[in-house]
């Protein structure tokens, strides 16, 4: 850039349609914008936060079944319940898909989208809860999982509190889920706009 072009004043020259208002009216006047989605500013701003903590969600539930996939190692003969369950994969994908529902429905409705989206979050919340119930069972049944199959006390200690940490954190990422998706598919009130 030159520099003696940076110090040329720039002249702005507006269309005949733009009317400069006279500042010397004393009447004040307020205009409405009407929004560009059927939703209320709050709410789609919580929806959209909502679609995101869902696909977090199964983003980490994935990422925890896949650690579950390392521990069939010597001398562990099997794979936890919570793993050979499958929930860990099966439950990402229906996380994934209602957060991302939400979101799309936020930035587009439309009555279809309404619906796909309240089924997908009623299957998310039932996949959830199905969740809930397999993790108190895995948490049950594979209690002594490493420690019966270690050689010293510290490494039971060790890799037994990493499994109970990683189904601790699975369970309140499903009790969080279904909490989430509950609000979306079984309350109808956010959608009262578009039905």
């Amino acid at each position: 850039m030159d520099s003696n072009s940076a110090h040329n004043p720039v002249f702005l020259v507006f269309p005949p349609e733009i009317n400069v208002p006279d500042l010397r009216s004393t009447e004040l006047t307020a205009t409405t914008y009407d929004m560009s989605g059927p939703f209320p500013k709050s709410l789609a701003t919580k929806m959209k936060i909502l679609g995101a903590m869902q696909i977090l969600f199964g983003v980490m539930n994935f990422s925890f079944g896949v650690v579950f996939l390392f521990t069939l190692e010597n001398p562990y003969p099997r794979f936890p319940f919570i793993f050979v369950s499958g929930y860990p994969f099966w439950s990402s994908v229906l996380f994934i898909n209602s957060g991302a529902f939400l979101v799309a429905l936020e930035r587009k409705t439309t009555k279809t989208l309404v619906k796909l989206s309240r089924l997908m979050n009623f299957l998310s919340a039932l996949g959830a809860l199905a969740g809930v119930i397999l993790l108190t069972f895995g948490l049950i049944l594979d209690q002594h999982f490493f420690c019966g199959y270690a050689e010293t006390v510290t490494q039971c200690q060790a890799v037994a509190t990493l499994f109970v940490g990683i189904l601790i954190m699975l369970m309140a990422f499903s009790i969080t889920e279904l909490f989430i998706s509950l609000s979306f598919s079984v309350m109808r009130r956010p959608f009262y706009c578009c039905d």
